[in-house]
């Protein structure tokens, strides 16, 4: 199927769902220069008691491995660390890269989880690596094993969770009968097959890899099986946000995201560096046609103009909840951005409702 009939699949579908969009964060743990990794946990924290205030569902952390810039490494560790200094606000992981682990370790872990907060926890399943080629190695060597078999490990730790395990020889009894929904994680067509013949929701990283974000999403859709877990269709999807009091604010802010994409395109990774004054030349370099792939769902920009471009990816997407990363150097700036994106999303429901 052609893009064009992709799109007007999906802003049929948009046309008949409900229209009070939750918002969530995705959170990464990235490391500004000169930060130490303590510090960057208590402000992970600190914006995690914030967004529950501002009204966000969900607080999902990533897992990244051998990246300076990145300290989502201990995924489940850091949940427990969020959960335990937040109230009501759901806590996952975006998500757990199952090739990476045993399901019966991360039954166990999640269930463990779920039991000490209970109704707050998800456990998000992707099956990338997180990392390069050769720390996936180190991590596990028979990983690939795993890859292949990711529907059935996803099933794994279903059955793990289910009470009607307790006869089953190999259990983790921390899980069995506790609330902790499923989410499968992707960023290409293979995943959305998964999710839609699981009868699970589906989470996209068009954050960074936007290029299958429709055909993914019809996918899904048109192929999706009722479940005990999910009656109808749930996607989500993630998009950068970096919003300011004025553009050339929200500009400077994002030089220190366009270099963190720089790093990763060029194989150069380095810590976030500090915002720095716009140049024509970075400006040129945004151009680039590789870098614009990448940024295509970055909204940068005041309030009101990031509020036009969320409005116009939920009605070509259709789904049913937008998660949010934000990367910045100034730990302020972050929280501001977040604080406004919340705005953006409660006046956009009340435009909707009106």
């Amino acid at each position: 199927m052609v893009v064009h009939d992709t799109e007007q699949f999906i802003i049929e579908h948009y046309m008949s769902t409900n229209k009070n969009i939750p918002y969530s964060i995705l959170e990464l743990d990235t490391v500004p220069a000169g930060a130490s990794h303590l510090q960057v946990f208590r402000n992970s924290l600190d914006l995690a008691q914030k967004a529950e205030a501002w009204g966000y569902t969900r607080f999902w952390l990533a897992e990244h491995h051998n990246m300076i810039s990145i300290a989502s490494t201990a995924t489940a560790v850091l949940i427990g660390h969020i959960a335990g200094g937040t109230k009501r606000i759901r806590v996952g992981s975006g998500g757990i890269m199952l090739p990476n682990h045993s399901p019966l370790i991360v039954s166990e872990q999640f269930g463990t989880l779920g039991s000490l907060f209970p109704g707050r926890i998800d456990l998000g399943l992707g099956r990338a690596p997180g990392t390069d080629q050769v720390t996936a190695q180190a991590i596990r060597p028979d990983r690939m094993n795993s890859v292949y078999n990711f529907p059935q490990e996803v099933a794994q730790i279903q059955q793990y969770f289910s009470i009607n395990n307790k006869t089953a020889q190999v259990r983790a009894t921390v899980a069995e009968g506790v609330d902790v929904p499923l989410y499968i994680l992707g960023s290409s067509t293979d995943s959305a097959h998964v999710a839609s013949k699981m009868g699970l929701p589906y989470a996209f990283a068009s954050h960074f890899a936007p290029d299958q974000l429709f055909d993914a999403l019809q996918i899904y859709y048109t192929n999706f099986q009722p479940s005990v877990h999910q009656e109808t269709p749930y996607a989500i999807a993630c998009i950068n946000v970096i919003i300011a009091d004025t553009e050339y604010e929200a500009e400077k802010i994002s030089t220190s995201l366009v270099r963190m994409m720089l790093g990763v395109l060029t194989n150069k990774r380095n810590y976030i560096q500090p915002p720095e004054e716009p140049t024509d030349e970075m400006r040129e370099l945004i151009q680039n046609p590789a870098f614009q792939r990448m940024f295509k769902y970055a909204f940068i920009g005041t309030k009101e103009t990031v509020k036009k471009k969320t409005q116009q990816f939920l009605k070509e997407t259709g789904v049913s909840e937008l998660m949010v990363a934000s990367h910045t150097y100034h730990h302020e700036d972050r929280l501001k951005s977040y604080e406004l994106f919340a705005e953006v999303m409660e006046e956009l429901s009340y435009e909707y409702k009106s």
